[in-house]
């Protein structure tokens, strides 16, 4: 900076010499002083960061920050960077640093800075001008994404024309977007969606909706479900080219926090809430709900069924409402607790082909013939393999699908060795080992250990070894039980994953993301209605997240960064969006939806 003052004076004629300075010369001090101070503001003026790069032998490559302003060379008079301040290695360079130098300049020039890696709360109302008032900040991400598969997938389409032929004159569309929305962002009842949540996210076509429509809209959803639900999937098959040639299908239940269950009447017609055995091993009022997915998880129907009804009675039923929709087969599948001789023939009748897991410890067929089978498994994956097996002849024959998981097997493998360790370390402690000591009877009753002890002649504790040889010949193995001659090996190894698929759908339509339950509805028609709503919802999430190869989770916390504010002024509101990150952005560009604008309303008035 000396040097420049002094380039500076000489420039000005003040001294010949660069070397001498006048040091006694009040006005030469006062020339000096006003050019230090005009360098200083050239010098600021000019700054910028300067990014320079180092080549290392072993090919990497090392940033580095500096601050720099440019100059122009005395004899060369060509501009040239000059180095202020070295600010070191960018990968070991403190961010917040730069971010306090950043706001400190910032606060000079009388300016806000917003670091968008920063998640404590700002004071926006103290950046804005006076007559402008900051309102409030909603959700603007998700939605906009919900409601653009929404019309993507038909839906929006499909429902206006049915309130057309209907005759509707209310927007029931909207009122069944903002529901399914709701079931995606923060599930809530139809009454906390209309009294809260709406007003916490950008949805300017459902601002004017009243309670009533929602009720009414469900109402409809109801009446024309099966239209919807054919139209929709169709849809959503051609524009993703879904395969359709093999639908699974399987039952869940729904419980009520009530004592009685409902009594049929003429008003209301056949009471849905009936008290029956639910899946989670409970005796309370529910209904059944019943979900047909393709192999990648995609809904194609539901249904909803009194809660005493049995699966076996559910599938007559499907297979009915599936036939004219022109699917390649309906295929019933189910774990093995759908594996008995009677739920065999109910199936047989019903639709005809089935899938079943069995169970391979107790069934005495799969452990002397199909396990011990000899013949290579054809490899599907790296985690899949899979062989045919058929016991018996003609029409009594049965078809097994032997599959086996390498990676599942050494899991397993390493998991009792480890356990069998700890028993026999457990039983050095002890030098008696009579069953009648505390710590034997625990050791008996443990889920952990029971299955490798046993009890010998002596009345004593012993490691079982003969159950460790047995469990071995199960281990990363699975048996699946058909009775359909046309699926191939790959497909019906494959529908045991997409069972798995079924139970990863209901688990989010019931508690992790959707939450179909608890529900308040009493009314058969809004049972249902709240069902198809929520399997709405979990199409619009399955499509997401194929096509982001993300969770929905993930998805939906990326989203939740967009947002959108709304402020006014003594003439008009608008609502302005912040800046989305790199994620944000790349969200929309896997799905292929733009961006709102920066300003997304402006309305006179406040």
């Amino acid at each position: 900076m000396v040097s420049n003052v002094k380039r500076s004076c000489i420039h000005a004629g003040l001294h010949k010499d660069p070397n001498r300075f006048p040091s006694n010369n009040v006005g030469t001090r006062l020339i000096i002083l006003y050019l230090t101070f005009k360098v200083v503001y050239d010098i600021l003026v000019g700054m910028y960061l300067r990014t320079t790069q180092r080549k290392n032998r072993n090919g990497s490559t090392v940033t580095y920050y500096q601050l720099a302003h440019n100059i122009r060379h005395p004899k060369s008079k060509t501009p040239v960077a000059e180095v202020i301040h070295n600010f070191g290695r960018a990968d070991r360079l403190n961010r917040e640093d730069l971010v306090r130098l950043c706001k400190s300049i910032a606060r000079v020039c009388g300016l806000v800075v917003q670091d968008p890696l920063d998640t404590q709360p700002h004071d926006i109302k103290a950046a804005l001008p006076e007559d402008v008032k900051y309102i409030k900040t909603m959700e603007l991400g998700t939605v906009v994404v919900i409601e653009a598969i929404w019309e993507r997938l038909g839906i929006g389409e499909t429902l206006q024309r049915l309130c057309k032929e209907s005759g509707c004159t209310v927007p029931y569309e909207q009122a069944i977007l903002a529901m399914v929305a709701n079931r995606l962002c923060e599930p809530d009842s139809k009454l906390g969606v209309w009294d809260r949540w709406l007003s916490k996210v950008y949805m300017p076509s459902c601002n004017k909706l009243k309670l009533a429509q929602m009720y009414e809209a469900m109402d409809l959803l109801q009446a024309h479900s099966e239209k919807i639900e054919e139209a929709v999937f169709f849809h959503t098959a051609n524009l993703m080219n879904l395969e359709v040639d093999l639908i699974f299908y399987d039952t869940t239940t729904v419980s009520f926090s009530i004592d009685y269950e409902d009594e049929d009447s003429d008003e209301f017609g056949e009471g849905m809430r009936k008290f029956g055995h639910a899946k989670s091993g409970t005796w309370a009022p529910q209904v059944v709900v019943a979900l047909a997915v393709t192999r990648e998880g995609i809904p194609v129907r539901s249904w909803v069924f009194p809660g005493n009804t049995p699966d076996m009675n559910t599938v007559e039923k499907v297979k009915a409402d599936l036939k004219g929709w022109k699917l390649g087969r309906a295929l019933f599948v189910a774990d093995s607790g759908a594996d008995s001789e009677e739920n065999r023939l109910e199936l047989a009748k019903a639709c005809g082909k089935y899938l079943l897991a069995t169970r391979m410890g107790g069934v005495k067929e799969i452990k002397e013939s199909v396990l011990s089978r000899p013949g290579r498994y054809k490899v599907i994956s790296d985690n899949l393999h899979a062989k045919e097996v058929v016991v018996g002849d003609g029409e009594r024959r049965r078809r097994y699908i032997l599959c086996y998981n390498p990676k599942e097997a050494e899991k397993e493998r390493k998991h009792r060795e480890k356990v069998v360790q700890e028993l026999e370390e457990e039983l050095k402690k002890h030098p008696s080992h009579n069953t009648n000591a505390q710590w034997a009877i625990e050791l008996l009753a443990s889920g952990r250990y029971k299955r490798y002890v046993t009890i010998d002649m002596n009345n004593q504790i012993v490691i079982d070894r003969a159950a460790i040889c047995k469990e071995e010949k199960f281990d990363g193995k699975w048996v699946l039980l058909t009775n359909d001659d046309t699926i191939s090996v790959e497909d019906a190894a494959s529908g045991y994953k997409s069972m798995m698929v079924i139970e990863r759908c209901f688990r989010t339509l019931k508690r992790t993301q959707i939450k179909m339950e608890p529900m308040y509805h009493w009314l058969p028609r809004r049972i249902e209605s709240h069902v198809k709503i929520c399997v709405l919802a979990l199409l619009i999430e399955r499509v997401t997240e194929l096509t982001c190869e993300q969770p929905w989770t993930k998805i939906k916390d990326t989203l939740s960064t967009l947002q959108v504010s709304e402020f006014c002024t003594p003439k008009f509101t608008f609502f302005q969006r912040n800046e989305p990150s790199p994620k944000v952005k790349e969200v929309f560009k896997s799905l292929e939806i733009q961006l709102p604008k920066p300003v997304l309303g402006i309305s006179s008035g406040n």
